[in-house]
């Protein structure tokens, strides 16, 4: 095609469209966590001010669009051809990896992502032109193309927001708990008066006054504000906390929920200020790029792109497409709910199912955590200790055991002081032209004040920091990851040019396609998986009917694992083995975060079921030694071939056959009498139980004869009694598990046949 530019700019339209979609399924943890975790207003009111806090916010944003333009490299040092092949390569990348960290249900930074691959590219196009031209110029050179002064300030700033987002929330959260404590309703009202109005104020002046500094409308005002600060402020505070006062007094309004309304609606609006540069940025840029090259009448590779270095007036119909394609985004994502769990979880205040599992690193902070606690208690008087604890005395709320589901991850106290010092200091950053990332920022203030809320305790620190580091690490993986990709691909697209696009688009959709159905089958999975959150009340009936349907399911699962084993062995294939040992992974994994949450268990049985716990523990201890036993026969046959060992020989997997097919039939009806719930059928199973029995052993006499005879390999020895011995245990846990749900069940009837 004799302009192949047309096309890109296209592709980089689509881009863009699909780049909103993706980043914003990932960056609405930012603004819409603290109002869902404190349930402090409906989750269509949350999304409905969240909306309105994008789409006005969208519009504050076209003072951020310079950094895609000249914040990272210096645009007069490239023709208009590689600067559309930057624009090309950062497009691709930003989706990509925005969509593996969507799946992945992980918080990541769409500010960092949009830096890294800007660096990324321009400094491989740099090194490509270095090398390719006659300058004589070297690798040392490539500080005439990069904006180093200005890369390193943004990336110190959004490192530097790390620091202060958790120190700030922190102390913040700290002094809000000193003057509320968890006995908001208390208080006296005017406190909630002057808290409202000092939130109100503070997002008066950060969100409203300094987010008019990205739009053309500021130089109509600027009189009225610069040179009156401290008397907005002071005019604000008090109109504020009067209008607090007048709606707390007259009409009993909880000042908490405007506040935390108020809070999401700017915390919304200085996300889309501050983030919508890294959607649409570069495709802006690259239309801009593409305005100036055809006005020149130059080639495109002769046309030098200084003319990005000056300040271009953004379109405003252009941002506020954008921001509707980010609000339907918000209400439709279903991405966006994994990602949102992932702040929620480690935010909360209680105890719980912890998603992350401790490492080394959180529990050496832990114990360092601990250390400094013990020298402050020794440092300070121990009155004023013990006038700051009573302070973080929570509250015990009479609620019955159905209703613990609807209690708040935390309450609207740190729910507020999370929206507004987040909200303020990404507002700051946004009118200093600095591209703080807004999931650092809320994420840390989020850390810093449950920290500070002691809502992390002795059970729950070592997991909660654990997630905090793994999120953490995540952050600098993305940096690290899109530096290099987005080199790679500018390389290529060099190369191949307009058909290299083509392919790498291609390769975009394929890979945003499969990412979908996994995370769709994913989720899928999760909801079949055994762990249940417990909430709702456990009677008896209640627990007969989740102990069956945890039976039926091992059941089902166990035979299916056992088949593949056998199968995999007789055809010697790894890459089966593999996936097979991998299923009974999760299968282990699944049986064990039911016993992790025995405690919740036991605490929803209601009082006439207590004694059903012992019968609850003993079934899962059955279910974990059948776990076991499959896990054992799984890794024993992977390591076997793994290990490249001789086959089994014709006559140990006939035996293994047929055991298989009889275990199969057994473990059919024992899933069949659990999921129908038809209990007198267990008396049959029992009986039939020793035919199998028998044949097991009388497979590890054979064994023992041909060792004696014509066995030569002591590897297959050991394979095929290590199989033989796990299934006896596999039998024998099973064959416990019937008997003592049948004495269960019998003893159950029998009492309601007394009553």
């Amino acid at each position: 095609m004799e302009n192949p530019y047309i096309l890109m700019l296209i592709a980089l339209t689509v881009l863009a469209i699909i780049d909103l979609v993706v980043g914003v399924s990932n960056d609405a943890v930012n603004f819409l966590n603290s109002a869902i975790g404190s349930k402090a207003l409906s989750v269509k009111k949350i999304l409905i001010i969240a909306s309105l806090g994008v789409f006005v916010g969208s519009v504050t944003s076209s003072g951020m669009m310079e950094v895609a333009r000249k914040g990272i490299f210096v645009p007069s040092e490239f023709y208009f051809n590689e600067i559309m092949y930057i624009f090309m390569a950062v497009m691709i990348t930003d989706i990509l990896l925005l969509d593996v960290f969507n799946s992945l249900g992980m918080p990541t930074s769409t500010t960092v992502s949009i830096v890294f691959e800007l660096l990324g590219a321009a400094v491989a196009m740099a090194l490509i032109k270095i090398y390719t031209s006659d300058s004589g110029e070297t690798a040392a050179s490539l500080g005439k193309y990069i904006n180093t002064e200005t890369a390193m300030f943004i990336i110190f700033g959004i490192l530097l927001s790390v620091v202060v987002a958790f120190s700030v929330g922190a102390i913040v959260q700290f002094f809000s708990r000193m003057i509320y404590s968890f006995h908001i309703e208390k208080r006296p009202s005017y406190i909630n008066a002057l808290f409202g109005g000092f939130a109100i104020t503070a997002i008066t002046y950060f969100i409203i006054i300094k987010g008019l500094k990205g739009t053309p409308y500021y130089s109509e005002v600027k009189h009225l504000i610069e040179g009156n600060l401290a008397l907005i402020l002071l005019i604000g505070f008090a109109f504020w906390s009067l209008i607090s006062q007048v709606l707390i007094s007259v009409f009993k309004v909880n000042v908490l929920k405007i506040i935390i309304g108020i809070g999401t609606f700017s915390l919304a609006l200085a996300f889309a200020g501050n983030d919508l540069v890294n959607f649409i940025g570069v495709p802006i840029a690259a239309w801009n790029s593409y305005e100036a090259w055809q006005a020149s009448g130059l080639a495109a590779d002769a046309f030098s792109m200084g003319v990005l270095g000056k300040k271009v007036p953004s379109n405003v119909w252009m941002l506020l497409i954008a921001g509707a394609v980010m609000v339907v985004t918000i209400w439709t994502s279903k991405k966006a709910k994994t990602v949102i769990e992932t702040g929620i979880n480690l935010s909360r205040q209680g105890e719980g199912h912890e998603k992350f599992q401790p490492n080394p690193m959180s529990r050496v902070v832990v114990r360092g955590a601990m250390g400094l606690n013990k020298g402050i208690s020794i440092l300070f008087p121990k009155k004023m200790l013990a006038f700051v604890d009573s302070k973080f005395q929570k509250p015990v709320i009479p609620l019955s055991k159905d209703k613990t589901y609807e209690m708040p991850a935390f309450d609207m106290i740190r729910a507020s002081v999370n929206l507004i010092v987040a909200g303020i200091l990404i507002s700051v950053g946004t009118s200093l032209k600095l591209p703080l990332s807004t999931t650092y920022v809320t994420f840390m203030v989020a850390m810093g004040t449950s920290l500070a809320d002691r809502a992390w305790g002795r059970e729950s620190a070592v997991y909660r920091v654990a997630g905090v580091l793994n999120v953490i690490g995540g952050w600098f993986m993305t940096a690290l990851v899109a530096f290099v990709a987005a080199a790679t691909v500018a390389y290529l697209i060099n190369l191949g040019g307009i058909v290299m696009v083509g392919i790498l688009l291609l390769v975009v959709f394929v890979l945003i396609a499969r990412n979908s159905i996994r995370h769709t089958k994913r989720n899928k999975e999760k909801k079949e998986q055994m762990y249940i959150e417990r909430a709702e009340l456990i009677t008896i009936n209640g627990v007969i009917e989740e102990s069956s349907d945890h039976i039926a399911e091992v059941a089902n699962r166990v035979n299916k694992l056992y088949s593949n084993v056998v199968a995999d062995l007789a055809t010697h294939d790894l890459n089966k083995l593999r996936k097979t040992d991998k299923h009974v992974g999760k299968l282990n994994d699944e049986i064990e975060s039911l016993k992790d949450g025995v405690f919740y268990f036991i605490k929803s049985l209601d009082e006439t079921s207590l004694h059903a716990s012992r019968f609850y523990l003993l079934v899962l201890g059955y279910l974990q030694d059948v776990a076991q036993s499959i896990g054992y026969i799984s890794k024993s046959s992977f390591k076997h071939v793994n290990n490249n060992h001789k086959n089994l020989k014709k006559g140990q997997l006939k035996e293994l056959t047929i055991i298989d097919k009889e275990l199969h039939a057994l473990l059919e009806k024992i899933s069949t009498v659990f999921e129908t719930r038809n209990f007198q059928k267990l008396d049959d199973i029992l009986e039939a139980k020793q035919e199998l029995l028998d044949d097991v052993s009388k497979s590890i006499e054979n064994q023992v004869a041909r060792i004696r005879t014509e066995e030569t390999s002591p590897k297959n020895t050991t394979l095929y009694f290590s199989i033989l011995l796990e299934t006896k245990d596999l039998l024998t846990a099973i064959m416990s598990l019937l008997e003592t749900y049948q004495e269960f069940h019998i003893s159950i009837v029998g009492a309601e046949i007394e009553e």
